[in-house]
């Protein structure tokens, strides 16, 4: 396959569904996790759900890093803009998630923050350059795929001389947070959330490999198969997942091998672990305080931390009481279980992250989901009368 419709073709996708039904048994069920947002828009836009067989289902893992962003991290980067009048620069989608007394990025520009979306980490530093007399800060966030942007940036900065620029560092990474579903509550006694493999993220295998996730299959007896964005690939991936399981196999296999091999991108590993180091814990929204999860700044770039340049101090704060958000990131509930989904709470209006970003499972399915749910809700009542 050399173009991207080809991993779209339609009869494929039913030919991997005839077989998905044909191998699925009927007296087992399977339950695979996506944990990477990209894989549930997949999933939501191209109706991958109905084409799967009623005994295989997936649960939305909190795999958007936008939806993961715990509030006192976004209530620190406005406490920069308000408090301290310096230019603080982030991702698009950062700038919409739900703070606390009711402010987000973006209105806390409208309150006179000079809070600037900008489409890479490099934008940040030209605007470090252009305003010398200014703070400028980076709100880096992300997993593993956006961070050797970040390292190349603070690298960059010392290497110039900067002394007006900063990051605030709140990279998260994959591996820790997949541990920690697993070691949760839902999944390990309560088996609330059955889970029997996973499909592995896209954009971060390429800079993390597979060698990673060898672990969760081995030492958890659950497969993962690693898939690339497009319909074909996930419906792959899970005909893989249902292969392993009926066979009794607990391995990584690697759908994506156009872009995925097994160490990853041993040059942006080696950029990331000169400038970036491992913070012991690391609030995740939903997850909460997850050990070994992030990264910081090293000592021999301090400077540039702009935890340490400004005394922040980190105070978690509370969801909305109203938003399922956290439970949705576990894959406790579906957003349509949450009762302000697509009334109070809708992407013009976010109460909750999962909302926020195209990537979130609220978003996806609101997108794309919500009509279908209409449907089988009137279709139930029907055959009820």
């Amino acid at each position: 396959m050399k173009y991207i419709d080809e991993f779209r073709d339609g009869e494929i996708a039913r030919r991997i569904a005839e077989r998905l039904a044909e191998e699925a048994r009927p007296d087992q069920h399977y339950s695979f996790m996506e944990f990477c947002g990209g894989h549930t828009h997949a999933i939501s836009r191209y109706g991958i759900a109905e084409l799967l067989p009623p005994n295989v289902t997936m649960v939305h893992g909190p795999g958007c890093p936008v939806c993961v962003l715990p509030i006192g991290r976004i209530d620190l980067a406005i406490q920069l803009a308000l408090e301290q009048n310096a230019i603080v620069c982030t991702y698009g989608d950062t700038m919409r998630v739900p703070a606390s007394k009711g402010l987000s990025m973006i209105k806390a520009k409208a309150r006179g923050g000079d809070i600037r979306m900008v489409y890479s980490a490099a934008d940040a530093l030209a605007i470090a350059e252009q305003n010398p007399e200014r703070e400028v800060v980076f709100f880096a966030i992300g997993f593993e795929t956006t961070t050797p942007p970040t390292a190349l940036v603070i690298r960059d900065a010392k290497a110039r001389g900067l002394k007006n620029f900063s990051v605030l560092c709140c990279h998260v990474l994959t591996p820790a947070a997949i541990t920690h579903i697993l070691e949760s509550p839902e999944v390990k006694q309560l088996g609330t959330v059955p889970l029997d493999g996973f499909i592995g993220p896209a954009h971060v295998s390429i800079l993390i490999g597979s060698a990673p996730y060898e672990g969760f299959a081995e030492n958890y007896r659950k497969p993962v198969a690693i898939a690339g964005f497009e319909p074909l690939d996930v419906m792959q991936a899970i005909l893989m997942l249902v292969r392993q399981m009926n066979e009794g196999r607990f391995e990584v296999e690697n759908e994506f091998t156009r872009a995925v091999n097994r160490v990853g991108n041993l040059t942006a590993q080696a950029l990331v672990d000169e400038v970036l180091e491992l913070r012991d814990s690391f609030e995740w929204r939903g997850l909460g305080e997850v050990p070994f999860s992030a990264l910081k700044i090293r000592a021999a770039y301090a400077e540039f931390d702009a935890e340490k340049r400004f005394d922040l101090t980190y105070t978690p704060v509370a969801d909305n009481k109203a938003c399922e958000c956290g439970a949705i990131l576990r894959g406790v509930k579906k957003p349509n279980d949450c009762k302000i989904f697509g009334t109070v709470c809708t992407p013009e209006n976010p109460v909750g992250s999962c909302m926020v970003s195209s990537e979130g499972a609220c978003a996806a399915h609101y997108s794309y989901g919500r009509f279908r749910d209409i449907a089988i809700v009137a279709q139930a009542t029907k055959e009820a009368a």
